[in-house]
């Protein structure tokens, strides 16, 4: 990290809003690096509420629940960046942030093991039907029976999306003695013994337990509906700690009703409460072997922790060092410090002749170039220049002059 001495804005004029209860990890991260203005908000906001909280902030960190829109994004004139922490970023509109500059970054891999881990003790509840069990003694009813209850040793289990996750929950599957199968729409390399299947019915046909682990794109939207819940076996258990659109709820309950589906473990919901508290419904709800959670598959106290790490160390990067590797927006450029210069990051629109713009503009105001370094995305530019540092401040007001600039930032 860069001296406070040697960064050009100062710290403590740079403004971080936490929202939705993000670890205490996170914030000590900034406030032991000499950031001391962190405001940590402990649910998420509305559109009109975030527009009002983001006008002076510099680095917003959020979780899967804020939505961050245009109209937020057209608001947050002084935003650098924003840290998803989790593992998505379908909550922040990646088109507007682009067009405005703003760096996303996300912490793809932090929680997977927490998932993972939570899919198979789902597994384990469902198949040896614990849910029923559990509310009959709750209410004084005592139900000794092992009808219809079953091991997951020597039962197929079906991953549905074959990525970080789906590939930990392959591997835990596989070492209960469960075989594997996985369909993804993309060709990946099976581990231990897993199968690849060559389509959603014939996976769904072979399984005793289907998991899904996909994002959520126009594609994966009801993919698990009234003609596909007809391809599973008959009895077999539905997971899902993906997305809440993934499956047709409704068809999914009449399934379980008919008993063709034999029960369901539910993380994710189309529609979700915002905060804590808030009344939750469902179309599952009272449904006999269904578990359903809120929305709790990576939330464990070391996902949480190592998801503060990870995004931290990302804006970090970038505020600091200009490092924009891991960004959904920005252009990724993996930078060397330079000594005895000054650091100017500039965002441009994409279009041919802007670095020839830059030089040129530079050349003939006789300022030395140290270092450069470009890289550019279908939508925008991202280049940084070292510069000579009696000459940083003239650079700084000749590449704002650049008709496609989109921000400029003196680093140090």
């Amino acid at each position: 990290m860069q001296d406070k001495k040697n960064t050009s804005f100062p710290k403590e004029k740079i403004n971080i809003l936490f929202l939705e209860n993000i670890s205490d990890t996170a914030v000590n991260q900034f406030v032991d690096a000499g950031y001391p203005n962190v405001k940590k908000l402990s649910g998420a906001v509305n559109e009109a509420e975030l527009i009002k909280e983001i006008k002076n902030t510099h680095l917003l960190g959020i979780r899967s629940k804020s939505q961050i829109t245009p109209a937020v994004l057209a608001a947050a004139t002084k935003l650098q960046a924003i840290g998803c922490f989790c593992i998505g970023v379908n909550q922040v509109d990646i088109a507007a942030a682009t067009k405005n500059g703003v760096a996303v970054f996300n912490a793809p891999y932090s929680n997977t093991r927490s998932v993972a881990e939570l899919v198979i003790g789902a597994a384990i509840i469902l198949v040896r039907k614990v849910l029923d069990k559990s509310y009959a003694a709750h209410n004084g009813q005592w139900l000794k029976d092992a009808s219809g209850a079953h091991e997951l040793r020597g039962k197929t289990i079906g991953i549905i999306g074959y990525g970080n996750i789906g590939s930990q929950v392959s591997v835990l599957a596989e070492a209960l003695g469960m075989k594997v199968l996985f369909y993804d729409a993309e060709t990946k390399l099976p581990l231990g013994n897993a199968r690849d299947s060559k389509s959603l019915k014939e996976l769904l046909n072979q399984s005793d337990v289907v998991t899904l682990h996909v994002p959520e794109i126009a594609s994966t939207q009801n993919m698990i509906n009234k003609n596909t819940l007809a391809h599973f076996k008959k009895g077999a258990v539905l997971i899902n700690y993906a997305r809440g659109t993934v499956v047709d709820i409704p068809a999914l309950k009449k399934a379980i009703e008919k008993g063709n589906i034999g029960g369901a473990a539910v993380d994710v919901f189309p529609v979700e409460p915002e905060k804590n508290g808030d009344v939750f419904e469902s179309e599952l709800q009272g449904l006999p072997n269904v578990l359903l959670t809120p929305h709790i598959g990576g939330s464990t106290q070391e996902a949480q922790a190592n998801i503060g790490v990870d995004v931290s160390a990302k804006l970090f990067n970038y505020l600091e060092k200009g490092i924009t590797t891991g960004s959904h927006t920005i252009p990724a450029l993996a930078l060397p410090p330079q000594e005895g210069a000054h650091r100017i990051l500039h965002i441009h629109q994409n279009v041919p002749g802007v670095l020839s713009q830059i030089n040129t503009l530079l050349s003939k105001n006789n300022i030395n170039i140290v270092g450069q370094y470009l890289k550019t995305n279908d939508s925008i530019g991202y280049v940084v220049l070292d510069v000579d540092k009696g000459l940083s401040k003239n650079a700084m007001e000749l590449l704002k002059s650049v008709k496609q600039t989109i921000k400029v930032r003196m680093l140090y």
